[in-house]
């Protein structure tokens, strides 16, 4: 997936080949055991839904891959979403019985590294995320959340829509707006939620802020639901302290450019 976005960053590949890639990139996660169970017992009449499972498993993983890769707006964003999505997925895969404790440490392995690149991605960024770091991250974090959440949790399949629903409600609404206009689903337009945050008035850095605190919302309401209070705690204090840092990056960088 990485390659496929650094192939993209450099040519500027057709969406449906792109698509296409995504697809087989998916196919081959699921076939490596990476995928969504389709576990409904009805009391009468119980089915199996078991064939649902790739469909289900190829959507999830291109559609938040791509959900990222549509973010990808306004310096700092992603970066932050994604950092708050990999610390809450780690939390929750910790947090489930029985835990997940390699899917939690990839989570973590993800945030740390996102916190490092938004250190030069805040606005005005020095250095950009671009299709191979989105599609990269997006991917990471639907194959994390499969691993480490709808396996383990209660709720298991609503968690991940709780975790992720910056990305989703974007996506959802930038391809159902595209397709009532008659345009493909795939052509890029400037109509995303942060574009109009910022036609709105808002800066690049407020709206950063008002999207990453969304995020954050979903992610303390998904691990009260997925853990203990504890874990609900950590995730808390893990924030507060990341923001502290983050703002504090950015004040610094802020006086060394004035």
């Amino acid at each position: 997936m990485f390659l496929l976005g650094l192939v993209d960053d450099i040519y500027n590949l057709p969406a449906k080949f792109k698509l296409v890639i995504q697809i087989l990139i998916a196919t081959l996660v699921y076939l490596l055991g990476v995928k969504i169970d389709i576990n409904i017992s009805p009391p009468i009449c119980p089915m199996s839904f078991e064939y649902l499972s790739y469909p289900v498993t190829v959507l999830w993983i291109v559609g938040i891959s791509n959900a990222i890769n549509f973010i990808d707006g306004v310096d700092g964003l992603a970066g932050s979403v994604v950092t708050v999505n990999s610390i809450t997925l780690a939390l929750i895969a910790l947090a489930v019985s029985p835990g997940y404790p390699i899917s939690a440490l990839i989570a973590f392995i993800l945030a740390g590294s996102m916190l490092a690149f938004l250190t030069y991605n805040f606005n005005p960024a020095r250095i950009f995320m671009g299709d191979s770091g989105s599609l990269f991250s997006g991917f990471l974090l639907a194959a994390l959340s499969i691993t480490g959440v709808m396996k383990g949790a209660a709720l298991a399949i609503l968690l991940p829509f709780i975790v992720l629903a910056v990305p989703i409600i974007d996506i959802t609404f930038a391809s159902l707006r595209r397709i009532l206009k008659g345009k493909s689903p795939f052509v890029a337009d400037a109509e995303h939620i942060h574009h109009k945050l910022l036609k709105a008035g808002f800066s690049q850095k407020k709206t950063t802020a008002i999207m990453t605190s969304a995020a954050i919302a979903g992610g303390g309401v998904a691990t009260y639901f997925a853990g203990s209070i504890k874990h609900y705690v950590i995730y808390i204090i893990a924030i507060v302290i990341i923001m502290f840092c983050l703002s504090l990056i950015n004040v610094f960088r802020t006086k060394k450019q004035v």
